[in-house]
């Protein structure tokens, strides 16, 4: 088995690095976090560098890069943080949806805008009575001749107001039928009329932010329904294991900065005449720390890598999901304690990737979820 990137590869993680620290330094990072600020400027580069356009087909502008390559790229943005990473790999998930489930002239519209930067997407999924349960959502699309009024409430919609954001918003287009088949996917301009945005205060994400938002007899056009009307969850679904094997990547990517943090600090600190680290308390903690990483990214590296290889991977794309969300929130508490008081403090960056951390095991399918998914797989269904 190979455990190595191609030439070609290493170039990519490479480039990716570079990008990363010319366009998003440490300082910058934190001032826009105060500053509740996303960085416009970092997204254009993103563009200007391909990276949006890397896992799609040459046939429509992309660049033809693998589920594997787009894990290194995830991996490397989520290093430097994985709020940032949201906008990236929010956009990029549900432009492959366009690309496996629109049509010729949805295609052609939607996925040159968004590799080329002028749009981004975000995700609306969840509301106020529909997390895990995503067959409960209740916001409505009402058909008028050839449009849709839409009228409900979304919660929880990471990045929602940020600029030239195309919501993908799930919505109900029959209240009769059953969930699999009531559900449609619509694409609504954020600025568009009878729409409401309220960004939340969170404890993570405070640079691309979470929203609820309200939708007041929006109009949609039927040709921004990708899938057809009722085509909802396959548009859902169809993309499932993708997510979840990236997204994993990007925990990873977190656990890298903190295990690296929590390294450098136990090298700087001296008490009692030696580094912290020379304790035994404190270097046992590094070590299991840098093992259990270790192991996280091989479980992700396995699954992006299945994926990439076009086989059904179900089982071990969410033991890399539910074992890599986990370990993102332990390890980042962790650091924190390896650091002590430092570890709590805005002037250093362990605070936030354990105030961001914590929504590892949460988003893109909660740890619960994927524990009942795998003993499903194992033959015993849950209740």
């Amino acid at each position: 088995m190979d455990f190595f990137f191609s030439e070609e590869q290493e170039m990519l993680r490479e480039s990716v690095i570079k990008l990363m620290a010319r366009h998003a330094p440490p300082d910058a990072v934190r001032k826009w976090e105060r500053d509740r600020s996303f960085p416009e400027d970092l997204y254009q580069a993103w563009a200007e560098a391909g990276l949006l356009r890397l896992p799609f087909p040459v046939e429509v502008g992309g660049l033809g890069g693998s589920a594997l390559d787009l894990a290194i790229v995830v991996y490397e943005i989520s290093r430097i943080s994985t709020d940032l990473c949201m906008a990236f790999s929010g956009s990029v998930f549900c432009g492959l949806n366009i690309l496996r489930k629109g049509n010729d002239a949805q295609r052609n519209y939607w996925l040159p805008r968004l590799l080329d930067g002028r749009i981004k997407f975000s995700i609306g999924i969840s509301e106020p009575d529909a997390g895990s349960d995503v067959g409960n959502i209740r916001t409505f699309a009402e058909r008028k001749g050839d449009a849709y009024l839409v009228n409900g409430q979304k919660l929880w919609t990471t990045g929602a107001a940020l600029k030239n954001s195309v919501i993908c918003a799930y919505v109900k287009t029959d209240k009769a039928a059953h969930y699999r088949k009531a559900m449609t996917h619509m694409l609504i301009d954020n600025d568009a009329p009878g729409i409401e945005l309220r960004k939340l205060d969170m404890l993570g994400r405070r640079t691309i932010g979470t929203y609820e938002i309200f939708f007041r007899d929006v109009e949609v056009a039927s040709d921004r329904l990708i899938g057809g009307e009722g085509g909802g969850w396959d548009c859902l679904m169809s993309g499932l294991q993708y997510e979840r094997a990236v997204s994993a990547a990007g925990n990873v990517g977190g656990t890298q900065a903190i295990v690296d943090l929590a390294i450098s600090y136990a090298r700087e600190r001296i008490q009692f005449g030696q580094q912290i680290g020379a304790f035994q308390a404190i270097g046992h903690m590094l070590a299991d720390m840098e093992t259990e990483h270790e192991a996280g990214k091989l479980l992700m590296w396995r699954a992006a890598w299945l994926v990439a290889q076009g086989r059904d991977a179900l089982r071990e794309i969410t033991h890399a999901k539910l074992y890599t969300s986990e370990l993102y929130a332990k390890l980042a508490n962790m650091g924190v304690q390896v650091m002590g008081a430092y570890g709590l403090s805005e002037e250093f960056d362990m605070q936030r990737y354990f105030r961001d951390s914590r929504s590892s095991t949460i988003a893109a399918g909660t740890s619960q979820a994927q524990r009942n998914l795998l003993a499903n797989l194992m033959g015993f269904k849950q209740r």
